[in-house]
């Protein structure tokens, strides 16, 4: 049965947030992916379905990865790309449907892990069996270790953006503390399928605040301050500062990623990948986190006196 879509659907409704879009987004990904989501709709698939069939293509493209053949691995490169499709896809049918929810949110999340986790593990096999040490492990582990900072770091300044510049709701950038609550509520009898992903989202959503202490007084002193609806004139502060950083955030992110992989995959060194998410990314992600830890001081600054008489 095919998925209602929203009155009028276009492209720019499948957005998160257009400004912090990169150019393969703009123009490739979301342009190929609004059409698949709209594939997907008729067909009447929902957007979990469309995360998983993306998980599939994406742990078979890192299996090709352990390969030293190029033709091999380009094959994977294609199916790597065609899983970010989907990725994109998922969360456009979800717009487009009006089928957003924080449980789809968090499979997304694990498929995205699941597929980075074939990676990096056929990407450490194929470095052993050319000869590297045995202590290659430590080096890929510290580099998958960091892939999960960079992007959980990243991750969460695009929702603060989000919830404080364009309005969206909490679910779209949860605290410990109200998932700590809803956890609780739930029980391993009764719905233990929802209770195992809630307590992956709340361990991933620790971990984002331990990184960015600032950005979570912020949010707090904010949400008390203003009641959870921030004025126009403090979301064009927040956007005017927070917005320059997008285009380092988005180095972060998978597409940057993904195309160091690729680079490194036709010169037939992968292990150029890890050691450069362990150096350059990493000093990359601590610049950034001063920067925004920084500029979160900075307009807290405006909120006391926008409070007083």
């Amino acid at each position: 049965m095919a998925a209602q879509l929203a009155p009028s659907p276009t492209l720019a409704t499948t957005y998160k947030v257009r400004e912090a879009e990169g150019v393969l987004d703009l123009y490739f990904y979301r342009k190929l992916g609004f059409q698949l989501a709209k594939f997907f709709a008729k067909l009447g698939m929902s957007p979990v379905g469309v995360t998983l069939l993306g998980g599939v293509f994406g742990i078979v493209a890192g299996h090709l990865y352990f390969y030293q053949n190029l033709a091999t691995n380009i094959v994977g490169m294609a199916l790597h790309v065609f899983a970010n499709l989907l990725d994109n896809a998922d969360g456009q049918l979800a717009r487009l449907t009006n089928r957003q929810s924080r449980e789809g949110r968090i499979i997304d999340s694990l498929v995205d892990h699941l597929i980075f986790t074939s990676i990096y593990l056929h990407l450490t096999l194929r470095c052993l069996s050319e000869g590297a040490s045995p202590l290659f492990w430590l080096v890929a582990i510290a580099a998958a270790l960091s892939h999960g900072f960079q992007g959980g770091a990243a991750d969460y300044y695009r929702n603060a953006y989000l919830y404080f510049v364009k309005g969206r709701s909490r679910g779209d950038f949860d605290s410990s503390a109200a998932l700590q609550s809803d956890y609780s509520a739930l029980t391993w009898r009764e719905r233990a399928w929802q209770k195992f992903l809630l307590a992956t989202y709340l361990n991933f959503t620790r971990q984002q605040e331990m990184m960015s202490p600032a950005l979570r007084k912020f949010r707090e002193t904010v949400d008390r301050t203003f009641h959870g609806q921030v004025p126009d004139w403090f979301a064009a502060r927040y956007r005017d500062a927070a917005r320059p950083a997008f285009k380092f955030w988005s180095l972060l992110m998978t597409n940057s990623r993904m195309l160091l992989l690729f680079a490194v995959l036709f010169v037939d060194r992968p292990a150029w990948f890890f050691w450069v998410e362990i150096t350059i990314f990493n000093l990359l992600l601590f610049g950034l986190l001063s920067w925004q830890e920084r500029m979160c001081r900075s307009l807290l600054q405006l909120v006391k006196p926008a409070t007083q008489p």
